[in-house]
């Protein structure tokens, strides 16, 4: 059995060679294996299960397409897609997991995290954070208008990268109490996650943390099979 895990994909019509990646990525890489993870940042930004545009309806074709040969795909939220919901996951026969998930294969015991979580020293982000995973904010965003939504988003875009250039890069990274205290919590020899866009083998005492890159000018995924971890990327063109 193999298993797939990608993040911080960030799919957006401005970037149409991102999207193009991970197209043929689903439709080839993808379907050899027998799970695909995505953990987090699926989109560059998601304004609702309800989006019309045809970027989400390539992608929900591509992910149901992918499914229907078998392959499981399980989805996780991250830091800017937490609106994703049921009618995305039928649309694409895909399961949401949760934001802390334990993946057991073979004698492997994992923790699957998005990653935003563990950065606890970028104090405004969790402020935010906490804010935006409450049920009643999450209601009221997604019954937004479809116009007003999309300008919230674009919004936020603006405020995140803003915020980003201002912030000393260890504020954005995790931080090592957060880590421990996961690793202590479900007593797991591995960590995957993504979200600081910082690929890496991490090698702490007890236990091994693997970083997931981001999708840019370089595509990442790390696969899981009867030899272990192995992280990889690819040029996109």
């Amino acid at each position: 059995m193999t298993v797939l895990f990608v993040s911080d994909i960030h799919l957006s019509s401005q970037r149409p060679d991102i999207v193009r990646a991970f197209l043929d990525f689903l439709a080839t890489k993808a379907t050899e294996a027998d799970k695909l993870y995505i953990l987090g940042d699926l989109f560059e930004a998601w304004i609702g299960d309800d989006d019309p545009s045809s970027l989400a309806s390539d992608v929900k074709t591509a992910l149901k397409a992918l499914s229907n040969t078998g392959v499981n795909v399980f989805i996780q939220h991250g830091n800017r897609d937490f609106t994703l919901g049921k009618r995305f996951l039928s649309e694409t026969n895909a399961q949401l997991i949760s934001d802390e998930y334990i993946l057991e294969y073979n004698q492997t015991t994992a923790l699957l995290m998005h990653g935003d979580s563990l950065c606890t020293d970028d104090v405004d982000y969790q402020r935010f954070r906490k804010k935006s995973r409450h049920p009643f904010y999450l209601w009221f965003l997604t019954h937004l208008p479809l116009r007003m939504r999309q300008r919230v988003a674009a919004k936020w875009r603006r405020q995140s990268q803003q915020a980003n250039r201002n912030k000393p890069s260890e504020i954005m990274d995790v931080n090592a109490e957060a880590v421990a205290s996961v690793i202590d919590k479900y007593q797991v020899r591995f960590l995957v996650h993504g979200h600081t866009h910082r690929p890496f083998y991490h090698t702490e005492e007890g236990f091994q943390r693997i970083v997931l890159g981001d999708w840019n000018d370089e595509a990442w995924c790390l696969t899981l099979d009867e030899t272990g971890f192995n992280l990889e990327s690819w040029k996109i063109l």
